[in-house]
């Protein structure tokens, strides 16, 4: 009997350990919001489980209003590098609140302190034996009178490509693919990929809604969906262990 219990002691703790965590740093584009049944609101971090095994879990960490510094200053980063172990993943998408210079508690140089809060995340990472993924910035709904999408996160895109090549570091060029995305359903038709009401129109707001940054139940699904197209059509051996564990 003892031996038996033994045996089912040892496969317990053999199949916890098997389980990796993809764990999701960054903003309010990936955070998870309250009352999720009747927020419109939704971060694609919030929204990632549902594309993966159980023996794949994902942690979603990411915080609304914060930059790489203020994540780091408040010592979220910390928490989560204290738990990462070997196969783990760390999926990091920063650059809304980087560029807030009106925020010395937020606003971040892109050539200076982002970059090098990135190579942190990335290192450490590493050092734990986990996998760090870098993502630029999902574009926000951006048209001009002409129908052009627009660009609003200035180099901070452009400084997470370069960390990527020059650390070998998994890339998932989110900005490019989510520019695709809202120029697909166009000027008019993106809106329901964020947060569009008339007051009273949905009964979480009571005023009219515009917001062209965050996402819609819809909108997170499909920022989710690209990211995990991505990593099926990537060549990056990082992602082999991943793609099986895709639904």
């Amino acid at each position: 009997m003892k031996y038996y219990l033994l045996i089912i002691c040892l496969i317990s703790v053999s199949c916890f350990a098997q389980k990796t965590t993809i764990y999701t740093i960054g903003d309010s584009t990936m955070a998870n919001k309250k009352d999720p049944d009747r927020n419109p609101e939704h971060g694609w971090g919030q929204v990632l489980q549902p594309f993966f095994k159980d023996n794949f879990t994902v942690e979603n960490k990411a915080v609304n209003g914060r930059s790489t510094k203020s994540f780091i200053n408040e010592k979220r980063w910390d928490s989560i590098y204290k738990k990462l172990k070997k196969g783990d993943y760390v999926f990091i998408e920063f650059g809304h609140n980087d560029q807030k210079i009106e925020d010395s508690t937020r606003y971040t140089n892109p050539h200076t302190t982002y970059r090098y809060n990135l190579i942190r995340f990335v290192n450490e990472s590493r050092e734990k034996g986990a996998i760090p993924v870098l993502l630029s910035s999902i574009a926000r709904r951006n048209f001009n009178e002409k129908g052009v999408l627009v660009p609003t996160h200035g180099e901070y895109p452009l400084e997470t490509r370069l960390v990527a090549q020059q650390y070998n570091v998994p890339f998932i060029d989110l900005e490019y693919y989510s520019e695709l995305l809202e120029e697909s359903y166009g000027p008019e038709k993106s809106k329901q990929l964020h947060l569009h009401f008339k007051a009273g129109e949905n009964p979480y707001y009571d005023k009219d809604k515009a917001d062209d940054t965050h996402l819609s139940l819809k909108g997170a699904r499909a920022i989710a969906q690209i990211v995990v197209n991505q990593i099926n059509q990537s060549k990056d051996a990082s992602f082999d262990k991943l793609k099986k564990a895709i639904k």
